[in-house]
């Protein structure tokens, strides 16, 4: 948690400098594992942190993206698109790109892509390409953010200041996978498969609960406490600033283990087996705690699936939903005006309950 690297200005991507190294977080235990599933598992449905400021957020997202293998894409294509995939709704074409009957392939970095909250809707889905328009008299769409963060990461601080009617939009996209425009005589779909990550802090304005609840994990960071950790934190901070590379490459190998073992994840993932009896665990849990639907089970069970993967294991245990209960469940629930408990002590009293100490 080495803190927060500077807010994006609405430019999509940015350049990729020395990144603070994900194996180098420290006191942040529930929020990088919280990623690390997200990664694993993007239909989980993203990540919701919650926290004080300069705990990491931003930072833990930026470092897991710059670990990862850079990814192959159709080169020129706007969207990234995957060479190995469906190119043929692609809306820029992607199946001409080709030089004697070859697709043209390039390899880019795993896109972090910052939304900001003064951003128009227009930025953010795409919108029409006003100076062909106005100097070729042609209709051409123009990529948005959207765009921009397929098959990466869109990182939204301050998600809760964010406008209602822009959540919505990209929580029904992140959902879908797919970006539908249809304005100014347009109508384009392009593909938008990414890993939504929210932060925000609570004092500052609360999400609305029907939107809380479509993240499929929420985390809730704090300042460390210990004097310990505090001490080790600004001492690793202050050791990257004063040389990036060497701080990057003295951690790479840490790094490159977190690598192995992500990739590993997603090539176990569905193999993983959750047993009858850990469903059944997962339905008591969400019964117990009162959760609407059955996004709360599912969602526990993708997470205990993927923490199962990510530790090598075939078939899914307690143990594994004992870890992902609370950040599966902690922002499903109602408001109980008998109980002033906070959501996480009780998640954790049913987990006692029902899956047993």
């Amino acid at each position: 948690m080495a803190g927060n690297a500077a807010k994006g200005e609405g430019s999509g991507q940015r350049k990729r400098g020395a990144v603070f190294p994900f194996s180098a977080i420290v006191g942040q235990d529930e929020m990088t594992l919280a990623l690390l599933i997200a990664a694993v598992d993007p239909a989980i449905g993203g990540v919701m942190v919650f926290g004080d400021r300069g705990t990491g957020k931003s930072t833990a997202v930026r470092g897991l993206a710059a670990l990862l293998p850079p990814m192959p894409v159709v080169k020129g294509c706007p969207y990234g698109c995957d060479p190995a995939g469906d190119l043929s709704r692609c809306p820029a074409g992607c199946e001409t790109h080709k030089i004697e009957g070859t697709l043209v392939e390039d390899s880019v970095p795993v896109p972090v892509v910052d939304l900001p909250l003064g951003a128009t809707e227009d930025r953010v889905v795409g919108a029409l390409d006003l100076e062909r328009a106005l100097t070729r008299g042609e209709k051409a769409f123009e990529p948005g953010l959207l765009a921009s963060a397929n098959r990466g990461f869109l990182y939204i601080d301050e998600v809760n200041l964010l406008e209602d009617h822009l959540v919505d939009l990209l929580l029904d996209v992140a959902a879908s996978g797919e970006n539908v425009v249809e304005r100014e005589g347009l109508s384009i779909r392009h593909p938008a498969r990414f890993v939504l990550i929210g932060s925000g802090n609570p004092e500052e304005g609360e999400l609305r609960p029907q939107l809380l609840d479509r993240f499929g994990l929420s985390v809730e960071v704090r300042t460390p406490t210990d004097l310990k950790v505090r001490v080790e934190v600004v001492r690793r901070r202050d050791a990257f600033e004063r040389d990036p590379a060497g701080y990057v490459a003295q951690w790479r190998a840490a790094d490159m283990a977190i690598r192995d073992r992500l990739l590993a994840a997603k090539a176990r993932l569905a193999s993983v087996v959750v047993p009858d009896a850990e469903l059944e665990r997962a339905a008591r849990l969400c019964m117990a705690l009162g959760t609407d639907g059955l996004r709360g089970e599912l969602t526990l069970m993708r997470a205990a699936r993927a923490v199962a993967a990510l530790d090598g294991d075939e078939e899914v245990t307690v143990e594994h939903l004992r870890r992902v209960a609370p950040p599966a469940l902690r922002h499903r629930l109602r408001r109980d005006p008998l109980d002033e408990s906070g959501s996480t002590t009780r998640v954790l009293r049913a987990m006692e309950e029902v899956l047993g100490s």
